[in-house]
């Protein structure tokens, strides 16, 4: 199926076509028909497989068609990054429709609130801002005809659920909800028989294994040598690469360790500034950088196509975090490779993983590595021959 086979305005299809949004992914090719035809949807699909297009192209077909002035469409969110980024897509579809408003903390207010009253007629918002419009009155949620819930397992994990159900119920109880998450844990799954009439249940592939495109390996190095270990595995990609540290101070000296050592690296965690956050995710898409050290603020949501590498510095505190990290890689069917630098005393923490998450991670022992050495040598191999490469690859 193409999206020429959709039935789709004319104009949706010309935007979609100039955008090179040709052939559906297929959780797009399920999704957009049942939220066209009206119908609630209960997805679960993995990370990367296009679920923000499965929802936007029936909220833009409703507004195509809707005559209010007022908002009509509410897409709730987890991050301020993934926000920005469903509102890029919408942005790129609209046409002739009025902006989107954002509504995420970290940015200018007054501009918020600005759209908000020049006829935004979609809405995307993380809930905590978005709750804090509400008591203020600055936003009227009463014509609302669909409402989408995305990544809504991370929502969870945030503590957004109660302010969820009071967002909920300041909508109409005839709108259509759209519900996407990774997984379905029972919280999730009340939301669902609370709020939704007879969704329809879409499940494509398993949501706790990374995608089959992505390679994963981990390398056996002390604790001592990981800041070296990471630097060969750098010189070695020329992609972007995405690196995940577990605190945000480890995050800040990550990236002033590899900037000293002439690498182009950005940083994202919760203690920058939105703009500051919003600049390094725009330098690590454009390719001005082409390293991102980031917290687990990042493992879900961040959409960059071509993410070449993900490499886990420090093991994620919690399992599934570990196949969000991974799917940050290998999007959109194309390949992946992800790297995970375990010391001694985290041996324990990744068989766990694996076995939580019932994967096999193939095991690559680094005996030395040396700071200004752009080699990797494994177990019992001379010092300059070039081991542990990918086929066709050599460390240089």
């Amino acid at each position: 199926m193409n999206f020429t086979d959709m039935t789709l305005s004319d104009a949706l299809q010309n935007r979609l076509k100039s955008n090179g949004f040709e052939t559906p992914t297929p959780i797009q090719e399920k999704a957009i028909p049942h939220g066209l035809a009206g119908k609630d949807i209960v997805a679960t699909a993995q990370t990367g497989t296009g679920k923000t297009l499965a929802f936007m192209v029936p909220a833009i077909e409703k507004l195509l068609a809707a005559q209010s002035k007022k908002p009509q469409v509410l897409v709730l969110v987890p991050t301020r990054e993934l926000a920005m980024q469903v509102h890029a897509v919408y942005e790129q579809l609209r046409g002739k429709l009025p902006h989107a408003a954002l509504v995420i903390g970290g940015l200018s207010e007054k501009s918020q609130i600005q759209s908000l009253r020049s006829g935004s007629r979609l809405i995307v918002a993380t809930p905590g801002r978005l709750e804090d419009f509400m008591k203020r009155k600055l936003v009227d949620l009463r014509e609302i005809q669909i409402m989408v819930l995305d990544e809504a397992d991370r929502m969870l994990d945030m503590g957004f659920i109660p302010a969820i159900r009071r967002i909920i119920a300041a909508t109409p109880s005839s709108r259509q909800t759209l519900c996407f998450s990774a997984t379905m844990p029972p919280a999730i799954a009340a939301l669902v028989s609370d709020y939704m009439r007879q969704p329809v249940r879409l499940e494509l592939g398993s949501v706790l294994k990374p995608a089959a495109t992505v390679e994963l390996h981990a390398f056996e190095v002390s604790q001592a040598n990981k800041l070296d270990a990471l630097r060969q595995l750098l010189y070695a990609e020329k992609g972007q690469t995405l690196v995940f540290a577990k605190t945000k101070r480890g995050t800040e000296r990550l990236a002033k360790n590899l900037i000293r050592d002439g690498f182009n690296a950005g940083m994202i965690h919760g203690d920058r500034t939105q703009s500051q956050r919003t600049r390094a995710l725009a330098d690590f898409i454009d390719g001005t950088s082409q390293v991102l050290v980031a917290t687990d603020v990042a493992a879900r949501g961040l959409d960059v196509p071509e993410v070449a590498h993900v490499i886990n510095y420090d093991l994620p505190q919690v399992a599934e975090d570990f196949i969000h990290r991974v799917g940050r890689t290998g999007r959109a069917g194309l390949k992946g490779r992800a790297s995970t630098l375990v010391s001694a005393g985290e041996a324990i923490e990744l068989r766990h993983i694996e076995r939580t998450m019932k994967l096999k991670i193939e095991r690559r022992t680094l005996d030395a590595v040396g700071a200004g050495d752009a080699r990797i040598i494994n177990h019992n191999t001379l010092v300059g021959r070039t081991l542990n490469a990918m086929p066709g690859e050599r460390f240089a």
